[in-house]
């Protein structure tokens, strides 16, 4: 739900009357610093008790994020209430921009500026961020968008958990090209994926999607901070010729062009339009071909680097459950109820939503009868693992649009009835 003050900055967002007050007087005591709660450490890092939310921030941090623009919308606030605080400190830049379209175009201008970039909202603000997400797709600008999803359309259901957005993940941009998406059940897995999306977007030059969900955005659970300089953290590579010889878009080994960074002396056009190798627009037909294929290529030639996935007793498996996001928990424990039954369910859960896993659902599909698939939406990616598992087994759904999570029983149900 967006907050009422349109026209102010987060701060008088989040303040309190007293704190408005005194603000007005000219007086502002700074807001007391929220502590990450320390439990104990450990070999490899340090454990705490962090919400999903701040655990995507801190992941931010990590992976070099030092800018972020967006505009407060529930249930995905808590990441910029958390980077408003830490990022001044670390001699990052924060900006409350008027509306979610003005923040997408902020961390593209940050990225070409070559700053790590973030901006997170959720369903309502997703929709705005398509014109400008098509737009760093086609100018190829690595960024970080996330999407804590709610339930829709429209305004829907604010304070409530959904999966509604993974097809508009896919699609929501108008025009053919290659999208990365990543999903995540936990504040653990919140934290490790904001890391991989700065890689992968600094690696393939393209902007990444985080698809959360509100359970898993605003739990708060026991989760490992690692050791500093024990993360891998990927930059995106400088051009090696000098200025008066540079492409920004000439064909690569690897097809991923090599953008400067402005103000480095090295001088290209940005542009949403089909372009050449030069950056700037084209009307020759070969040349616009080459650049909506290559958007795509550049991420389906890597897709076995970049496609993740977890496996749950899926080997001797009769039945195989397909669960993403908070969903993925109640099919861990509906799976180990089903054992206990005498039950062979197992759970193939995508870490990576986009690109869809295809070639691995249908070799789970020629071992399996049949796919259970629940997901807080009425079948977004029941569909797509229908057309990957190419008729060699059933595709059975569980959906629930109401705004309760999907309950481990619900799914055990669904597996019996299968069964």
């Amino acid at each position: 739900m967006r907050t009422p003050h349109r026209g102010s900055s987060l701060f008088f967002a989040l303040e309190t009357p007293g704190e408005a007050f005194s603000r007005a007087c000219g007086a502002v005591a700074p807001r007391p610093e929220k502590e990450t709660t320390v439990l104990s450490k450990s070999s490899t890092g340090k454990i705490v008790m962090m919400q999903g939310n701040d655990a995507c921030a801190e992941g931010a941090i990590w992976a070099g994020c030092r800018f972020f623009a967006g505009y407060p919308i529930t249930p995905s606030s808590e990441i910029a209430e958390y980077l408003v605080r830490k990022l001044p400190k670390i001699g990052g830049k924060f900006i409350q921009m008027e509306d979610e379209i003005g923040a997408m175009g902020a961390i593209i201008g940050a990225s070409l500026a070559g700053v790590k970039a973030l901006t997170a909202t959720s369903g309502p603000g997703f929709s705005l961020k398509q014109e400008n997400l098509g737009h760093a797709v086609m100018a190829e600008v690595p960024c970080v968008v996330v999407d804590v999803q709610r339930g829709g359309p429209s305004t829907g259901t604010p304070t409530l958990p959904a999966q509604m957005d993974m097809q508009q993940a896919r699609w929501g941009s108008h025009g053919d090209h290659g999208v990365i998406a990543l999903s995540a059940a936990s504040a653990q897995e919140m934290f490790e994926q904001t890391i991989r999306a700065f890689n992968l977007a600094e690696t393939y030059m393209t902007p990444v999607i985080l698809l959360f969900d509100e359970i898993v955005g605003h739990m708060t659970e026991r989760m490992v901070l690692p050791e500093p300089g024990s993360v891998e953290v990927v930059d995106r590579r400088q051009p090696a010729v000098s200025p008066d010889r540079y492409l920004p878009y000439e064909k690569t080994e690897n097809g991923i062009p090599v953008l400067a960074t402005f103000g480095t002396g090295y001088r290209y056009n940005v542009t949403g339009l089909c372009h050449d190798d030069s950056g700037f627009p084209t009307n020759d037909s070969k040349k616009i071909e080459a650049n909506i294929i290559h958007l795509t290529d550049k991420i389906e030639r890597h897709r076995k680097e970049i496609i993740r996935w977890r496996e749950f007793q899926l080997d001797d498996a009769e039945v195989a459950i397909f669960a993403y996001g908070g969903v993925a928990r109640s099919a861990r424990r509906a799976v180990k109820e089903c054992r206990e039954a005498g039950i062979k369910a197992g759970l193939f859960e995508p870490t990576t939503i986009w690109p869809f896993p295809s070639e691995e659902i249908l070799d789970v599909a020629g071992k399996v009868k049949a796919f259970v698939v629940p997901e807080l939406n009425l079948g977004q990616m029941a569909r797509e693992v229908e057309l990957a598992a190419k008729c060699r087994a059933e595709i059975h759904k569980v959906n629930r649009v109401d705004g309760d999570p999907i309950t481990p029983k619900q799914i055990v149900d669904r597996v019996r009835e299968v069964v």
